[in-house]
C-alpha cells in the first residue's frame, strides 16, 4: 500500500491525469515517491512516442511533431516550464531578492521572454527528432530529466520551505540507488545509456551555478533543471545524427 501511494503521489505531481486520488504527502511515502520520478517520466515519454507512432500514417510529419510537443506540455501541466520561467526571473534580480521573485505567482518580463525562446527552440528540436526518426527515445529523455530531479533532491541543499524539504528528508540511499538502477536498465533497452552521462553533467553544472548563487536549490530550480536537461538531450541526439 505504501508503494502504491508513493507511485500515485508521484504520478499526480508530475502529470495532469486524474487517475489516482493521492495528493497528500503522508509521512513515510515521500522518499518512495521521489524514487518513482524517473519512471513517471518514462511512462509520459512512452505516451508521447505511442501517440506519434499511432498518428504517423495520418498526419504530416512536421504538424505531428508540433502536436506531440503540445501534448508534451499539456500532460505535464506546464509544471516544469513554470519553474523554468520563475527561475529565469530570479536570475535578473539581486541574489537577496531572487527567492522572493521566484515565489511570486506572476511571471516577469524576462521569464516570459526566455520561456517563449526556450519553447521555440524545444519545438524545433522535437521536429528534427521526428525527422531523424528518434522519437522512440522520448521515454529515455523524459526519464533522465526526472532522474536529475531525484538526484538534485538527494545531493543538494534545499533552500525553501514546504514539501521539497519533506521530500529531501525522506529520500534515502536505497530510493536513489533503485531509481538509478532501473533508469539505466530501461535506457539500455533503448540503447540510450550515454544520455545518462550527459544528463548528469547538466545537473552538475546547473546545481553548481545555483548553489554558488543561492546556496542551494528549490522546486522552481528542479523544474528548470528538468527542462534544460530535456533540451540538451534533444539537441545532443540531433547533432550526433546530423554530423
Amino acid at each position: 500500500m505504501k508503494i502504491f501511494k508513493a507511485f500515485a503521489l508521484a504520478f499526480n505531481m508530475l502529470s495532469i491525469f486524474p487517475f489516482f486520488k493521492v495528493h497528500n504527502f503522508f509521512k513515510g511515502i515521500n522518499g518512495y515517491s521521489v524514487m518513482f520520478y524517473p519512471l513517471i517520466g518514462f511512462l509520459l515519454g512512452s505516451l508521447l512516442w505511442g501517440a506519434h507512432t499511432l498518428l504517423t500514417p495520418y498526419i504530416p510529419p512536421s504538424h505531428l511533431a508540433v502536436f506531440i510537443f503540445s501534448l508534451w506540455v499539456l500532460i505535464t501541466g506546464a509544471l516544469h516550464l513554470d519553474g523554468f520561467s520563475d527561475t529565469v526571473d530570479g536570475l535578473f534580480v539581486s541574489k537577496e531578492k531572487a527567492l522572493e521573485v521566484m515565489k511570486d505567482s506572476h511571471v516577469g518580463g524576462m521569464g516570459m521572454t526566455f520561456t517563449v525562446i526556450f519553447l521555440a527552440f524545444k519545438l524545433s528540436s522535437v521536429i528534427y527528432l521526428s525527422f531523424y526518426q528518434l522519437m522512440y527515445l522520448l521515454p529515455i529523455i523524459l526519464m533522465f530529466s526526472r532522474l536529475n530531479a531525484t538526484l538534485a533532491i538527494y545531493f543538494y541543499e534545499y533552500i525553501s520551505s514546504g514539501v521539497g524539504k519533506l521530500l529531501k528528508e525522506e529520500l534515502g540511499k536505497k530510493h536513489l540507488l533503485f531509481a538509478v538502477l532501473y533508469s539505466l536498465a530501461l535506457a539500455s533497452v533503448f540503447h540510450g545509456v550515454e544520455l545518462f552521462i550527459l544528463s548528469v553533467l547538466v545537473l552538475i553544472i546547473s546545481a553548481r551555478f545555483f548553489t554558488l548563487r543561492l546556496k542551494g536549490l528549490n522546486g522552481d530550480i528542479y523544474g528548470f533543471i528538468i527542462e534544460v536537461t530535456e533540451l540538451v538531450l534533444l539537441n545532443y541526439l540531433i547533432i550526433v545524427h546530423f554530423s
